[in-house]
């Protein structure tokens, strides 16, 4: 009876110990994790005199220089005219892969031709292509189209570079909806859009939603593809702003931290808000294997 007991004891220490273990990981990787933007914004109201003197402590004296007026990081960085720009440019992208991928995957993986296979291949194959072997072919591309310094040019870019992988993650998804349901539907008269409409598109939310995910936080902190289809400001997106902070103002601190901040904030703004969707999302949004 002893030695039950004793087991049982065991038993209950070894689960608490185990999940003290489980909360004191996770507490440590929130900390490690949350301490970098706490001391960016922490310091995005220092001088830049006061950083350089203390790094790591609380400012003295906060400041909102670096952030307003007319030598502040939102004027410098022309933040009025760049954040719209990558709002348009985030969601109008994301919108457009996401259609077009379910789309796409619904005929990939229900609407067998002869052709499919090798359509399919020719879109996956661009999961192997880098962003640096694309930015001179495109350059060129754009120049030949007329579309050079355009939203439009941007938009499509951004789409065409997020479809390979929308694509894969649709079709595979979409394979694990019964294909019973689609040939009910066709038997009962319903043409494919129909079926799409109605049937398929409701059914990958959860894709929908991790694409919306993977490509929202990829769009909105791109860099090297804009660069080289835009020249003009009034076209520029966030990124090109805070790297003009990184040229005759490397060395003040307090507005490239403030630059920073203001681009960081919108992603944790859009984590804070959607962070439940988010969750589900990654969770429902796996490939069936």
């Amino acid at each position: 009876m002893s030695e039950e007991i004793k087991t049982t004891a065991l038993g209950r220490f070894g689960a608490a110990f185990a999940k003290f273990l489980a909360y004191f990981v996770m507490v440590l990787f929130s900390l490690m994790t949350l301490y970098p933007i706490f001391w960016l914004i922490m310091n995005s109201f220092k001088p830049t005199r006061e950083f350089q003197v203390s790094q790591l402590g609380f400012p003295h004296v906060p400041t909102l220089k670096n952030y307003g007026g007319p030598y502040g990081a939102w004027k410098l960085g022309d933040f009025d005219k760049l954040i719209p720009n990558s709002v348009i440019y985030t969601l109008g992208a994301t919108f457009g892969i996401i259609i077009l991928s379910v789309l796409a995957g619904f005929a990939f993986a229900k609407i067998p031709r002869k052709a499919t296979k090798l359509i399919y291949a020719s879109f996956v194959i661009g999961l192997l292509l880098s962003v640096q072997s694309l930015l001179i072919p495109l350059f060129l591309e754009v120049n030949i189209m007329g579309i050079y310094n355009t939203r439009l040019a941007v938009l499509l870019v951004y789409i065409g570079a997020g479809l390979p992988m929308g694509i894969y993650l649709s079709t595979e998804y979409i394979r694990g909806i019964p294909t019973s349901l689609v040939e009910s539907a066709r038997i009962d008269g319903a043409k494919y859009f129909r079926i799409f409409r109605s049937i398929i598109l409701p059914m990958t939310i959860p894709v929908a939603t991790t694409l919306a995910i993977l490509n929202i936080t990829g769009i909105w902190n791109e860099f090297a593809l804009i660069n080289i289809l835009v020249s003009k400001t009034e076209l520029k997106s966030l990124p090109l702003g805070m790297y003009r902070f990184s040229g005759s103002l490397s060395s003040d601190w307090g507005k490239q931290f403030a630059a920073l901040t203001i681009g960081t904030l919108p992603m944790l703004v859009f984590y804070f808000i959607f962070r439940k969707q988010i969750t589900q999302g990654v969770a429902a949004g796996a490939v069936k294997g």
